[in-house]
């Protein structure tokens, strides 16, 4: 049986976990003749078609996320309509709730999988390639956690919790099924969540199951050896278990050669013995994303969310004191009881950390989980189709989720481009950092602020930023705006963003040999530079009064990412 394994991906960038799971668990099915392939919504719908089609597979299965269900339902539905014999099964979290009415809806759709899929998903090939096929719907039946149709009917086998051992499940790294040429490979050490958060899947995927320590470890020296980039563990609270934790960080720190790795870990359980390990992580190889939510501990006990709120902002001030962490921090705006000037308040008290980026989501009433009934009680409402996005409730209206968006888009923007700290150094002067964001949103209205290139983002935050001053205080604010800017690209000659266009005169693009003398560098490196007069010296912490001129040296070479230094002169 020819068997496609398939998902369309948010970003090129993402390689699938999940599909590569699937086919070592049915590797060793005689005559199961299974392949991957990966697509990405961006892709045009017909061309995938194509290529769906041009693989004669006789079962194809999608996973499915609540970014490309849509677009997947729609695949699966031309498929049927060329192929009416090829069998179509979906899995993953956006069809494992409200199966009877997808397949009611999708009559593509034969089978469904619920929840974890290895044993279902082998159990199914297994069965749909016995000799006895006046048998087929008894043995069906049987499966665990399958819906399947009979006749006019969905129908579902037993619906159990059972879960897979995981160490039962061979590393799909090793056997090669997951695509290297990826810049990010996720990897897992454990499935489930030990916290019953009402707004997360997690909460309903029961106990947490770890991989073996010695698997773990093996899995991880496999993808260090083989020079991964970028390494983001998909684990729900990968610190869980602080012990180990820490013996899984000890050990990366004793291999590891260049890949960066991304945790979701839960601040409060960090431990004294975890603190000192991480103080001797490497600058640029871990990155923490620590899901806070809310500031205030009676929203958060609203959603079930067990948080230790003072503790989390304590380890959260050592590790930016203590460590080379890069640390990410999460709020949800919608949870309950949470106003506009409350999520105000959560912004600005996450902002006091003084975190390296901070994310900005609108909360979304994801199927099956219990948020869910909590909106029904409480008298929410929310987009009916994928992602599910709040659109109001008793505490903010429509126009409130709007602003939220946009502040939360301004943020995401600015992070990209260099986070801006200097200028956000002048303008808390005189305004805090929720303030700021919350009149930038303001002033952006409606603005299309996608497709903008680093000059435009920042003639947008000069644009944005400019009403909150008074005006004789914004020539510094430009000033130190266009060091941040310098900080991350070299302006070209002619070019200058417009806040300091009127600097043109001052600036110049020297030669490698008009370079300051001391300068030394790989033999192999290639460098521009620029130099400007600045108001003060921003590159150091206690900013030196100028005029001062500035030397930006922009170094790079093979193998090796843009390097900026900044000379004073």
């Amino acid at each position: 049986m020819k068997i496609l394994l398939t998902t369309l991906h948010a970003k090129y960038s993402h390689a699938s976990l999940a599909l590569p799971c699937l086919a070592i668990y049915c590797q060793d099915i005689s005559g199961a003749d299974i392949t991957i392939r990966e697509w990405t919504v961006n892709e045009p719908r017909e061309q995938i078609l194509r290529l769906v089609m041009a693989e004669q597979a006789e079962l194809i299965a999608f996973s499915c996320y609540i970014w490309n269900i849509e677009q997947t339902l729609r695949i699966a539905s031309d498929i049927k309509k060329i192929s009416p014999h090829t069998r179509i099964v979906l899995g993953g979290p956006e069809a494992s709730f409200g199966i009877f009415d997808l397949m009611h809806d999708n009559p593509a759709i034969d089978f469904v999988i619920k929840g974890e899929g290895e044993a279902a998903f082998r159990r199914l090939i297994v069965t749909l390639m016995q000799e006895n096929i006046s048998m087929l719907h008894e043995s069906l039946a049987e499966i665990d956690n399958l819906f399947y149709r009979d006749g006019s009917d969905s129908v579902s086998g037993p619906l159990s919790r059972k879960n897979l051992e995981l160490d039962s499940l061979p590393s799909p790294f090793e056997a090669g099924l997951v695509d290297f040429s990826k810049p990010l490979i996720y990897y897992e050490t454990s499935r489930g969540c030990p916290f019953t958060c009402a707004f997360c899947l997690s909460s309903v995927e029961g106990m947490v199951r770890s991989f073996g320590i010695d698997r773990i470890k093996k899995d991880l020296l496999f993808l260090m050896t083989s020079n991964v980039a970028q390494i983001k563990l998909v684990d729900r609270t990968f610190n869980y278990d602080a012990v180990r934790a820490g013996l899984i960080w000890e050990f990366i720190l004793e291999h590891n050669r260049n890949s960066h790795f991304h945790f979701e870990i839960a601040a409060d359980l960090l431990t004294d013995d975890n603190l000192n390990v991480l103080a001797r992580v490497p600058e640029n190889t871990f990155r923490f994303e620590i899901g806070v939510q809310s500031a205030s501990q009676s929203v958060l006990e609203q959603v079930n969310r067990t948080a230790d709120l003072q503790r989390i902002f304590n380890n959260v001030r050592r590790l930016l004191a203590e460590t080379n962490i890069e640390l990410h921090l999460d709020l949800i705006a919608g949870l309950p009881s949470e106003s506009y000037d409350g999520f105000l308040a959560s912004l600005q008290t996450v902002a006091s950390l003084h975190p390296h980026e901070i994310q900005i989501e609108p909360l979304k009433l994801l199927k099956g989980s219990p948020m869910r009934e909590i909106g029904r009680r409480e008298g929410y409402y929310f987009s009916e189709f994928p992602p599910y996005t709040i659109l109001r409730n008793p505490w903010l209206s429509y126009q409130d989720v709007c602003r939220i968006e946009t502040l939360g888009r301004l943020l995401e923007l600015f992070n990209k481009h260099g986070g801006f700290a200097t200028a956000f150094r002048i303008l808390q002067r005189h305004i805090t950092f929720s303030d700021i964001l919350d009149q930038m949103a303001r002033n952006a209205g409606n603005e299309n602020l996608s497709s903008l290139s680093s000059r435009r983002v920042f003639e947008l935050f000069a644009r944005l930023a400019e009403p909150l001053l008074s005006e004789p205080d914004r020539p510094l604010l430009f000033d130190a705006l266009f060091f941040d800017y310098c900080s991350i690209e070299m302006p070209l000659m002619g070019k200058l963003p417009s806040f300091v266009s009127h600097q043109q005169a001052h600036c110049a693009w020297p030669r490698r040999t008009e370079l300051p003398g001391g300068v030394s560098m790989q033999a192999d490196s290639r460098i521009k530079a620029f130099s400007g007069i600045f108001t003060h010296d921003y590159s150091c912490e206690l900013w030196k009064s100028g005029p001062i001129s500035l030397t930006f040296l922009y170094i790079s070479g093979p193998g090796r990412g843009l390097q900026i230094e900044v000379l004073s002169t």
